[in-house]
């Protein structure tokens, strides 16, 4: 199969010929027809996650045919088609048996445990819990661009933050996560503002459902204008991001007994950063993690899909090739793009 390919981190991946994947006993291989260009591709490139073993193919949001089915999977045949959320949960652990394989503690990652998508072939594990059937009319690359950045939002968006219709939402970041929670919020009848330093991200996001914008470049204090625009502070804040600035502009820019969701991957630096505990107990704020989402919960998802609500489509910026997604990852650190890339040739 051909498939980018690195054996050093930081080194500029390659294009190589590589032996075609075999199914686990409890696994599935999909002939990949789209997959999508992530930041946390480029974490993994950069040496960001303990669990890469090099030499290492990236790719972990996509979608396929499976061609190889495993000799203990039972939900799934060739031909079927197919995409999964990027967490793949055991099966066997206590998280997985109360239906949170999101934070199974056995979980596998393509793309990160294990050699990813941005390949001809992908293999995957625990298919019965962890894969899910795609509906006719929802096409690959629509479907690729759910798995991390859009699935994760949902969650982050109706499971965790448990938002109701008119509340005030504030989203901080219009990358790829932080445009889908937009989106989903909006759909979900919220009153969402979107934060980001750049106005043609802003832009965008006012045609995908946000009600305001606040550009962070230009606005002294961030927090205070939510505050301000929402008559004492959002009832829900996300930050998509990832950054001790927006986490802390999250935080601030909620109402009393308001509600923090962290998204965006905390690295680097910002490990450690600083919160303001104080105000979140005097104000009874909560504070909540997400990561990913649960297969099972695919379902309300690509429901509000079928029905209109929701329209991922729109965030795929460009289909690229697999030879042209050498670049685009590399460069997702200096990226000004919106939206979401998708590869969706592999010739």
């Amino acid at each position: 199969m051909r498939a980018m390919f690195y054996e050093l981190f930081g080194q500029r991946p390659e294009i190589r010929t590589l032996p075609d994947p075999t199914p686990e006993p409890h696994g599935l291989v999909l002939k990949v027809e789209a997959s999508g260009i992530c930041r946390s591709d480029w974490h993994g490139w950069m040496g960001h996650d303990p669990d890469i073993a090099l030499p290492h193919v990236p790719g972990h949001e996509f979608a396929g045919r499976v061609v190889a089915v495993g000799r203990d999977v039972r939900r799934f045949r060739i031909g079927d088609r197919v995409t999964m959320p990027f967490v793949a949960g055991c099966g066997g652990c206590p998280e997985c048996g109360s239906g949170n394989q999101q934070v199974c503690r056995n979980q596998t990652q393509p793309g990160f445990t294990h050699w990813g998508s941005f390949a001809e072939y992908v293999g995957v594990h625990n298919a019965d819990d962890n894969v899910v059937v795609l509906p006719d009319d929802i096409d690959f690359p629509t479907a690729a661009s759910l798995g991390c950045r859009f699935a994760t939002s949902f969650r982050a968006v109706v499971d965790q933050g448990r938002v109701r219709g008119g509340e005030w939402v504030a989203v901080h970041g219009c990358g790829g996560v932080g445009l889908s929670a937009i989106m989903i919020a909006a759909a979900m009848g919220a009153n969402v503002i979107a934060v980001d330093i750049a106005d043609d991200k802003l832009a965008f996001a006012k045609t995908i459902g946000a009600a305001a914008v606040i550009n962070g470049k230009t606005t002294p204090d961030v927090a205070g204008a939510i505050r301000d625009l929402t008559g004492g502070g959002a009832h829900l804040s996300i930050d998509a991001l990832g950054h001790r600035v927006t986490a802390r502009n999250s935080i601030l820019g909620l109402k009393r007994r308001g509600r923090h969701v962290q998204v965006g991957l905390m690295l680097g630096d910002d490990v450690e950063a600083p919160i303001p505990m104080a105000r979140i107990i005097g104000w009874e704020l909560e504070v909540y993690g997400s990561h990913g989402m649960q297969a099972w919960r695919y379902d309300d998802m690509l429901a509000m899909i079928a029905a209109g609500k929701l329209e991922p489509q729109k965030l795929v910026n460009r289909h690229v090739g697999l030879d042209e997604a050498v670049d685009l990852l590399i460069g997702m650190d200096r990226s000004q793009e919106t939206g979401i890339n998708v590869i969706t040739r592999f010739e």
